[in-house]
């Protein structure tokens, strides 16, 4: 099971983003050096008010950042896996998956699909 930090640093790399950016898209309710701590498991107990926003921006189950932050959640179902709970795939699966979103992001080139 990944930890809370590994999570964040997970679902903030599929969406492209740097920290900066999660502080943006927060409305600087989440420091990008608050996220920093966090991604690298320096906050102990992390609030869950900012786990709450992190949740809305990263459009992420808010019950299983709790959880991966160590808080009982009522009927917890999660896997600890918060980007790959619906999917149910193995470890090896994500990874594939990350292997591969991570190659698609340094090949794209842009075209006139991704034009406004």
């Amino acid at each position: 099971m990944p930890t809370l930090g590994q999570e964040l640093s997970r679902l903030r790399k599929l969406k492209g983003w740097t920290l900066r950016d999660v502080e943006e898209k927060s409305n600087k309710r989440v420091s990008n050096s608050y996220l920093y701590q966090l991604e690298n498991d320096n906050v102990k107990e992390p609030s869950p008010h900012i786990l709450y926003e992190l949740s809305m921006v990263y459009e992420a189950a808010y019950s299983a950042l709790m959880e991966l932050a160590g808080f009982v959640v009522p009927d917890g179902r999660g896997s600890g896996s918060v980007a790959f709970d619906s999917l149910n795939l193995s470890d090896a699966e994500k990874e594939d998956v990350m292997d591969f979103i991570e190659f698609r992001r340094r090949k794209k080139k842009p075209t006139d699909e991704d034009a406004p």
